[in-house]
């Protein structure tokens, strides 16, 4: 049985693990407060090209969303969410739990833009409804689908004409950058952003996210918002040397093409089999629709998610991959979805 459920099935890459293993006995400050935290910040900030910005090191995604949402938002004040948005549908209402209101936006790809979003300002006009105040964006989303510059671009332009605060979650950034060739960099990011973060537990490490802010007013005191929901963890040090790890040797990129060159192959594959994909994704996840009865016999030697039924007789699968990924793992769930593709 082959997993492609997620890109956090396996461990770390073994530059992390070595990176721990030699540090493991070294006494060291907890709570982030150790050298190699602060080694890990200084290299992010040298890799985006920024020197002042703050930079957290937090334990998943989950909690960085809610810790920074919560934080930034006065409690009448909302967040605007594509409809499949990860805090909208896998976060268990953690951002409701915290008394702020999600206002969702339906779209066909998963990807918010100012023209979507102009109704629900529109509406919101008044001391009666909720403020939306801060957009939250996802890249790579949860559809696969990745940002390009322009895109991003537009929406910070607008966030700031509409003082609106502009939050990317960085879960997959490696796939999403990785996926646009060069075209977005982190500093780019950075640039258009008030906040994001560089996720490492869907891109090799044992688990972590880089959150860095760069608005100077939503520095102040994050370190006591951290500690009251959990995210200052007492052996820190974990987070940075798994940062380090993956930014010393420019490996961070490396994985997460590598995890994008084998969903390209899944991706080919379904076409050649003659069937088509939810969204047209360019990352390491993809969403083929397939007829049950292939997603039955799939199903008997991998793993992966069944989304939704199309209809009576197909369903759409979610299929992703990792910087783990084997060629001949991926190659061979081709072969048998050929296979059980052609007429009997």
């Amino acid at each position: 049985m082959y997993s492609f459920k997620n890109d956090y099935s396996e461990g770390a890459h073994p530059s992390v693990i070595k990176k721990l293993t030699q540090t493991n006995l070294v006494q060291a400050e907890g709570y982030g407060e150790d050298v190699y935290c602060e080694a890990a910040a200084q290299l992010i900030k040298q890799k985006i090209g920024y020197e002042d910005i703050d930079v957290h090191f937090m334990s998943g995604g989950t909690q960085t969303n809610l810790t920074v949402i919560s934080a930034f938002l006065r409690p009448h004040e909302a967040v605007l969410s594509a409809a499949t948005g990860h805090i909208e549908e896998h976060e268990t209402g953690a951002i409701e739990a915290t008394g702020h209101k999600i206002i969702t936006i339906e779209t066909d790809d998963g990807k918010l833009s100012p023209e979507l979003i102009q109704p629900k300002l529109d509406f919101h006009d008044g001391e009666h409804m909720v403020r939306p105040r801060l957009v939250y964006i996802s890249n790579a989303t949860e559809l696969g689908t990745t940002y390009s510059k322009a895109e991003i671009a537009a929406l910070s332009a607008y966030c700031k004409q509409n003082g609106l605060l502009f939050f990317l979650d960085g879960a997959r950034i490696g796939s999403a950058i990785a996926a646009r060739g060069g075209e977005l960099t982190l500093a780019d990011v950075c640039e258009l952003t008030d906040v994001f973060y560089i996720g490492g537990t869907k891109n090799g490490a044992l688990l972590g996210e880089a959150l860095v802010i760069k608005r100077q007013e939503l520095k102040s005191d994050f370190r006591y918002y951290m500690k009251q929901k959990g995210g200052l963890l007492a052996k820190g040090r974990v987070l940075g040397l798994q940062f380090l790890a993956l930014f010393e040797d420019d490996i961070y990129f490396e994985l997460a093409a590598h995890a994008n060159a084998m969903a390209d192959i899944l991706r080919q594959g379904v076409k050649q089999a003659g069937f088509t994909l939810l969204a047209e994704s360019d990352s390491n996840l993809l969403f083929p629709i397939l007829p049950n009865a292939i997603v039955e016999k799939l199903e008997e030697n991998y793993g992966f998610l069944v989304i939704a039924p199309m209809d009576e007789k197909a369903s759409a699968i979610r299929l992703v991959t990792s910087w783990a990924t084997g060629e001949k793992d991926a190659c061979a769930f081709v072969d048998a979805l050929k296979e059980y593709a052609e007429p009997q």
